[in-house]
């Protein structure tokens, strides 16, 4: 049973089906308020959800999507065409499924890692990160898991582990990274094909997974935060009341339930627009507007902006900084907590001017070799355009790394090329290819190093972007 004040009356729902009420009817300014915050606080479970319904379906796996409890292995990078997640790498092959624990707990285990980095993320409805095993945190030997739902009790077999998701439905991600090599794709794709997902009731048995269910209704050209910001007011916030009957708000969410249930927004019922005064059901509609205006122009108070470069640490747990997760939802979606990863983003040049390649060339200068990115797994710089999303170009190249083999200067320093025309074949090695446009560098530093100099500690940050 939920239990709240609003205004001065003290209310029940859910557990009685009681109907919310208020001791003093909000006017429309409060609503619209409170609609705007709601909008925010629900971003990321519609997010999560429109994602699972996206990349769930189909009939049988492919490399980017399958069906609900099976792995979709992506087999190569990700090109330019896809859409299913904001921010897709180059770097790390992607294992992707979903699995619902409401009536039973799954079991995910993969094999032996030997010295190949890795790291998987499970993340809850509302996309906070659950648990992250990985080689910095549990290692590289074979493991075995069972995720658990919210009301779970029993005894599991001997040698799997608990992971308790605090929602019914939980979106695994697992990256394994890659050089990109023929030789190293076939090396990949063997662990990938020892990644097992499984109900438990098929324990011991021989498990065969079923034919997925695809609905037409469901726009599969569009990305996800498009299909997201294209809901009107009724079905955001009717869909939002639905999804957190299996997926409930967490115990720190209390006062922003309550603050909901002031416009008929209950966990578990049905939200019914057009039982609301026509005033207050008119704010209700402008929010998703408004709330979606202030999410995307977050994005330079999402971290600490210095040499032009965004560091955004406030990712994988987030308590009730709403705002933060509806952002990382709407453009990094799903992300790695800090310590698995860091992903400083460049908004501006060294003048403090945003970035476009179709005025300039642009280049980012290293040092020496010592002042790469510090990482203990990899780094690696890549370009998106304005929606974070990859840019068609000759190359097919994505990212700058390593694996590039980076050409130094005489004096040692490393210059890297953010352009939209080949620099020549003396630099081509180090061009990362732009668009004719505007558009957004961010690196990756995957296990960044804990000791200074650390982007986790602000002791190392990205060199400003010149103009070249």
């Amino acid at each position: 049973m939920i239990s709240k004040y609003i205004g001065s009356l003290v209310v029940a729902a859910g557990l009685f089906g009681a109907t919310i009420v208020s001791a003093d009817a909000v006017t429309p300014e409060e609503a619209k308020a409170i609609a705007e915050d709601a909008y925010i606080y629900g971003y990321s479970l519609i997010s999560v959800e429109m994602s699972r319904k996206v990349i769930t379906n189909v009939e049988k796996p492919t490399t980017t999507r399958a069906p609900m409890g099976q792995f979709a292995n992506l087999r190569e990078y990700p090109t330019a065409a896809y859409r299913d997640v904001t921010a897709p790498n180059a770097d790390t092959l992607y294992s992707n499924a979903f699995v619902d624990v409401s009536k039973e707990p799954w079991v995910i285990s993969w094999p032996d890692m030997g010295d190949r980095y890795y790291v998987w993320e499970f993340y809850d409805a509302w996309v906070p990160v659950v648990f992250d095993p990985g080689s910095r945190t549990t290692g590289q030997n074979a493991q075995t898991y069972a995720i658990t739902g919210p009301g779970w009790s029993g005894t599991l077999p001997e040698g799997v582990k608990e992971v308790k998701s605090p929602t019914a439905t939980m979106w695994i991600l697992g990256r394994t990274y890659s050089t990109g090599t023929p030789e190293d794709y076939k090396a990949v794709w063997a662990l990938q094909d020892q990644y097992k997902l499984y109900p438990l009731s098929a324990w011991g048995k021989t498990y065969a997974a079923p034919a997925g269910k695809v609905d037409p209704a469901v726009d599969m050209k569009r990305s996800v935060r498009d299909n997201v910001n294209a809901l009107h007011a009724a079905q955001y916030f009717g869909w939002m009341a639905q999804l957190m009957k299996d997926n409930p708000p967490a115990p720190e969410d209390g006062p922003i339930v309550a603050r909901m249930a002031e416009i008929g927004l209950v966990p578990g019922k049905d939200f019914d627009l057009a039982k609301l005064d026509p005033a207050i059901a008119a704010a209700v509609e402008a929010a998703p507007k408004a709330a979606w205006e202030k999410i995307e122009a977050y994005t330079a108070k999402s971290g600490v902006v210095k040499q032009g470069w965004l560091v955004n640490l406030k990712v994988g747990h987030y308590g009730t900084d709403y705002m933060a997760r509806a952002w990382l939802s709407a453009f990094g979606i799903p992300a790695n907590a800090p310590k698995d990863a860091v992903y400083p983003v460049g908004l501006a040049d060294a003048d403090g001017q945003p970035l476009d390649a179709s005025k300039h060339n642009y280049v980012i200068r290293f040092a020496s070799k010592d002042d790469l990115p510090p990482a203990d797994g990899f780094w690696s710089l890549t370009m998106y355009d304005s929606g974070y999303f990859f840019i068609p170009n000759p190359l097919n190249r994505y990212t700058l790394s390593k694996r590039n083999a980076l050409k130094s200067n005489p004096d040692g320093s490393i210059d890297l090329y953010l352009q939209k025309d080949n620099p020549g074949p003396d630099k081509e090695s180090n061009w990362l290819p732009a668009p004719d446009g505007a558009f957004i560098p961010m690196f990756r530093l995957y296990w960044p190093k804990e000791t200074p100099p650390s982007v986790l500690d602000g002791t190392w940050w990205p060199p400003v972007i010149q103009k070249g």
